[in-house]
């Protein structure tokens, strides 16, 4: 079996277990799935000769080289939800040729299990090299990071070597210096008071709901939108807030005054920006029936300058007129790192090297887990002008940008290693 074959018919199955974080049990803390994909990946790393270990029940890393230093790669094995209106099956791996460019399909091609995959092919190549190593090239397995509870990461530190520097391929190339905060908001509004007998839309707070129905006096009204990474909604299409045009009830006139169709947080009067990030931006993710009340979750990226206290005080006292309440779900603090630092500027050589693209590193608003832990950038593995697909149906990555990609981590490796 050739290098490619062995490298596709590894991410083929790893791609094929549904791995949704979920509620799980003391066995299996997110979920059966959770756990065979994690069981996948260290038995696999296992075969390679690879050092493997696990951190309880809730993640695992699988390590080379020698040292004292350890270089960190932070990649996660669950995925969001598949959503809805996939033309390939979501959980597998198919390769397609579509508008004159082959392509790999699949949930978790781009976010995260495909770049996973690519690092640890990665540490392969680098180990199969004989190379001497002069560091530890150790490789994370996290395993609910999409869903925002990051107890295994906080665990991991608490009982594990952290290491000096290294890299999330969680995000875009070139790198990224900076990440905004996250806010995840919960609104309660009495069922009573809002007027719908139920209503349902949204998955997850960090993806554009793309589908959302109320009923109200027995008659059902629906709306169709257009899923996005929670971080960029104004990539999307929000079928909430599109419902929300259509229907006449006291919730539809507090989320139209409120959001309307909007995603900068400018109609509940939290719109702000900085100079190091950019603005903030509001996504309306999830609604939904729960008891005697209609919840709403928002997740909301502010500017790395900002406070999130200051964002939920804004919100609270804009909901409070209209008996909506405001609980803090969760969050991460914001995250803002030196350019010219050696790490980011060895990212940025090997990457500049291998596309002879110009393209200079950039903050955003998504949340990797570069906030988890000092000295660690996100790296890929989205190319700029690259379509961006994660967290929507049919989420596909291209073969060149997938064998670019690990060519670029294959060198970042070498690269990391030789540093003074």
């Amino acid at each position: 079996m050739n290098r490619n074959d062995e490298f596709y018919k590894a991410l083929g199955g790893l791609m094929s277990i549904p791995s949704v974080a979920v509620d799980g049990d003391a066995e299996h803390p997110f979920g059966v799935e959770v756990s065979r994909a994690l069981d996948y990946m260290l038995n696999l790393c296992a075969s390679y000769s690879f050092r493997t270990g696990r951190v309880g029940k809730m993640m695992g890393w699988a390590e080379i080289g020698e040292g004292d230093e350890l270089i960190g790669i932070l990649a996660h094995l669950d995925v969001v939800p598949e959503g809805s209106g996939w033309e390939y099956p979501a959980f597998g791996l198919t390769r397609a040729v579509v508008d004159g460019e082959e392509r790999l399909y699949g949930r978790g091609i781009c976010d995260d299990k495909g770049p996973a995959m690519m690092a640890v092919f990665a540490m392969k190549r680098l180990l199969d090299s004989g190379e001497k190593l002069n560091r530890r090239v150790r490789i994370l397995f996290g395993c609910t990071e999409e869903r925002g509870e990051w107890v295994d990461m906080e665990l991991y530190k608490k009982t594990c070597e952290l290491p000096t520097f290294g890299f999330t391929p969680d995000a875009s190339f070139p790198a990224v210096y900076g990440e905004k905060g996250i806010l995840i908001l919960k609104l309660t509004m009495p069922k009573l008071a809002a007027g719908v007998d139920d209503i349902a839309g949204g998955t997850a707070h960090n993806m554009v709901p793309d589908a959302c129905t109320a009923v109200r006096n027995g008659v059902t009204s629906r709306a169709l939108g257009k899923s996005a990474h929670g971080s960029t909604p104004d990539k999307g299409e929000n079928a909430i807030l599109k419902l929300m045009q259509d229907i006449d009830c006291p919730l539809a006139s507090f989320m139209r005054e409120k959001f309307g169709m909007t995603c900068d947080g400018s109609l509940i009067g939290c719109a702000m920006s900085d100079e190091q990030s950019g603005a903030l931006t509001l996504n309306v993710g999830v609604i939904g029936v729960a008891g005697d009340n209609v919840e709403i979750t928002l997740d909301i990226r502010y500017p790395v300058t900002k406070k999130a206290e200051d964002v939920t005080a804004i919100i609270a006292e804009s909901c409070a007129a209209y008996g909506v309440s405001v609980e803090v779900e969760g969050g991460q603090a914001p995250v803002y790192m030196d350019k010219n630092g050696p790490i980011i500027r060895a990212l940025m050589e090997v990457y500049r090297e291998e596309t002879g693209d110009g393209t200079e590193a950039f903050t955003m608003g998504g949340g990797t887990y570069a906030r988890a832990m000092d000295n660690i950038v996100a790296f890929g593995p989205m190319f700029p002008g690259s379509a961006e697909t994660e967290h929507q149906k049919n989420e596909y990555m291209t073969v060149a940008d997938c064998e670019k990609a690990r060519r670029i981590y294959e060198k970042a490796l070498k690269r990391l290693n030789e540093l003074p």
